[in-house]
């Protein structure tokens, strides 16, 4: 059994998120962020068999910008 998943989570450009998890080929997204956790949750019971499924899932939001200098 896993401690943990991480997911890697960017906003969409078409609005919405795209997340995928680290270390394993998992990608999912939702239209808005009170979709978030739930989306999250069905895409990890959706991979792992319930003997293996992670005990927590871990949200790292990634957000680039662009300073001028």
């Amino acid at each position: 059994m896993l401690n943990e998943i991480i997911f890697a989570v960017t906003e969409s450009l078409d609005g919405g998120y795209e997340a995928s998890a680290v270390g394993h080929s998992i990608y999912t997204q939702c239209d808005n962020y009170s979709e978030l956790t739930e989306t999250l949750k069905d895409a990890v019971r959706c991979h792992f068999d319930e003997n293996r499924m992670p005990a927590m899932i871990r949200v790292h939001f990634v957000r680039d910008e662009v300073i001028a200098a």
